[in-house]
């Protein structure tokens, strides 16, 4: 597994968190959309929403394998919203109006990680 570089230690916990809960088996969709919003509200608070907290939250979910995760297991719409924080979430600071385009802000992430069922 890679380390990971880049980010604040806080980062790291929500991330890791995430990782964690993503790969419990049988899944608890509950836990992995609460690990979800934690990290998410970190993003978007002022000392979370950085660039390379942003770019290093995009690395982690693009990278997934790389970290001994993945979430193929999990129901479309978890599927989605962890692919879309792989992709365009780095933009988020420096090119605003792409992470908007892709709904990839921290803040569109956070309204549809609420918005999950579980």
């Amino acid at each position: 597994m890679s380390n990971l570089n880049g980010g604040t230690q806080e980062l790291h916990s929500y991330l890791f968190k995430v990782r964690d809960s993503i790969s419990a088996r049988p899944a608890n969709l509950a836990a992995i959309k609460s690990a979800l919003v934690e990290l998410l509200v970190y993003l978007v608070s002022p000392e979370g929403r950085t660039s390379e907290n942003c770019t290093t939250t995009d690395t982690f979910f693009q990278l997934h394998d790389d970290y001994g995760f993945n979430w193929f297991h999990l129901p479309e719409e978890f599927r989605l919203i962890l692919e879309d924080i792989g992709g365009q979430l780095h933009d988020t600071v420096e090119h605003p109006d792409i992470a908007t385009n892709f709904e990839s802000t921290p803040e569109q992430l956070l309204g549809r990680a609420h918005s999950l069922n579980c």
